[in-house]
């Protein structure tokens, strides 16, 4: 099985999950197999070092060792003050939150019945190939900084159903989670089939006594037989679907059939199926695809930014398009290059081009998913995140940026959830660029980018739906869970570039 990365890329990183530090947010960018992570920069690496000396400090006060203090309120809170130390005041939270778990408590207690859609998730097939993560965990063992990686067969567990539910539903606030997959030409690579989606659907919903989890069905334009395998999708009742543009993303170097979103010949005739079904969603997966990656496959470029979004948007105005990632670009490459080019231009590549797209075209249908813009930006260069929302919200309305996460790859997306909510666009970014304040975690800006965008999207009633969810089984097992006493793994999943700091302990 191959992946994005190659073997020598690979040998030089290893999985996240064997970070020294477990910390509430992570302190490098972490990656899937997409792309490679950048390493821990300067400020990164000192944003890590104020945490760890909080947690002694204030963790010792409080008579809990790091794991727990982090795994605490009071840790997530510590976690935004070092950031804020670093990046400047971006994230509205106290050192008093911190150093005071009583009061850290109380305020995520206040907000833990937040109406939160997250519909871009996550997780891999029973019978996946994608051994990626376990190929970085034997690499591990065989290098010796954990001889017992060699003594037991290495699975990916983590990253399949049953972790998902307890990430999702018992580590976060997710109230509502859409399942997603991505494609390939060989189809026995698929992260999850459109009937695996569906069947977990079910599973989950027939568990909970309520209806938690929606569903995707993944169409392919221009692979062999495309639209008779739409029709057998859509026989499923997805809730929206899904595609990707550059055709296979998770083997580029063979994708055959990468297709654009205008393409009346082709993509437009799978939309007639779509509209016929009673879909109105159309997710696209959009970005994630840096310099370096355009030099590894310069024949994708053009399928990989938003040029095919406009046109599609005016032809097609009974449908939605959901551009996945908001078509960021710079993931996997510095994020200095962003800053730089936002401080130089006002723009960032290409979620501008989206977002000037209602303007240009006249459309009202076009949506920026945050996905992994958010997930990498909020800890890789905070401010860039800041311009990325306000640039999102300025362009597409406030009403049109809407909540996924990309989990599991980046864990449970509680510490994305903690960012949105103490996210605040500096003053000075604000009155130059004439971007509108975030405001408060449970003010009318952040209430629509968590769940009111995506409850409209997917004709979902929120005060209806927090009732049904309220009573549910997931409702019971998350409060008996809290109850004994939540302990979140802050583990994310994927790979890092060690930074020479790997505790031998966490190994042994």
């Amino acid at each position: 099985m191959s992946s994005n990365l190659t073997d020598e890329e690979l040998a030089a990183l290893m999985p996240s999950e064997l970070c020294q530090y477990q910390t509430p947010i992570p302190t490098q960018i972490v990656s899937s197999d997409e792309f490679y992570p950048d390493p821990q920069n300067e400020r990164q690496r000192e944003v890590e070092a104020r945490l760890l000396a909080m947690a002694d400090d204030l963790g010792g006060k409080q008579g809990l060792d790091r794991r727990r203090f982090f795994q605490t309120a009071a840790g997530m809170a510590a976690s935004f003050v070092a950031m804020n130390q670093v990046y400047g005041p971006l994230f509205d939270v106290t050192p008093a939150e911190a150093a005071t778990p009583a009061m850290a408590q109380e305020r995520a207690n206040g907000l833990k019945d937040q109406f939160i859609m997250d519909m871009h998730t996550h997780f891999l097939r029973d019978d996946t190939r994608i051994m990626g993560f376990v190929e970085m965990r034997k690499a591990v063992g065989k290098a010796g900084w954990n001889k017992e990686l060699n003594d037991h067969e290495q699975t990916i567990e983590d990253l399949k159903l049953n972790n998902y539910k307890k990430e999702m539903f018992l580590d976060s606030d997710t109230k509502i989670a859409l399942i997603s997959s991505a494609p390939s030409d060989i189809e026995q690579d698929w992260f999850l089939t459109n009937e695996q989606m569906a069947d977990a659907r079910k599973k989950m919903n027939d568990e909970a006594g309520s209806r938690r989890v929606f569903c995707h069905a993944i169409f392919t334009p221009g692979q062999p037989g495309w639209l008779d395998k739409l029709d057998a999708a859509l026989a499923l009742g997805p809730e929206s679907c899904k595609g990707y543009t550059i055709g296979d993303n998770t083997h580029k170097e063979i994708s055959r059939y990468p297709w654009r979103l205008d393409d009346e010949k082709v993509a437009y005739k799978g939309y007639e199926k779509m509209v016929k079904a009673g879909i109105k969603n159309v997710c696209v997966h959009k970005g994630l695809f840096p310099p370096g990656i355009e030099k590894q496959y310069p024949n994708l470029r053009g399928f990989a930014d938003v040029a095919d979004v406009g046109q599609a948007a005016k032809d097609w105005p009974q449908l939605n398009f959901v551009i996945y990632h908001s078509a960021y670009r710079h993931v996997g490459g510095d994020p200095k290059v962003a800053l730089a080019e936002f401080e130089r231009t006002g723009r960032i590549a290409w979620t501008s081009d989206l977002a000037d797209i209602p303007a240009q075209y006249g459309v009202n249908n076009v949506y920026g998913d945050v996905g992994q813009l958010f997930a990498t930006t909020l800890v890789a260069e905070p401010n860039v995140c800041a311009a990325l929302m306000g640039t999102l919200i300025k362009g597409l309305g406030v009403d049109h940026v809407c909540w996924g996460t990309d989990a599991l790859w980046t864990g449970a997306p509680q510490w994305q959830i903690e960012g949105l909510r103490r996210l605040e666009i500096p003053e000075v970014m604000q009155k130059k660029f004439g971007y509108a304040p975030l405001g408060p975690a449970d003010g009318p800006v952040k209430t629509a980018i968590f769940g009111d965008n995506n409850a409209r999207l997917y004709n979902i009633q929120p005060k209806r739906a927090m009732l049904d969810i309220k009573g549910d089984r997931f409702a019971m097992m998350k409060a008996q869970y809290e109850k004994a006493g939540a302990e979140p793994s802050n583990t994310r999943y994927g790979y890092v570039v060690p930074n020479g700091t790997i505790d031998h302990r966490v190994f042994a």
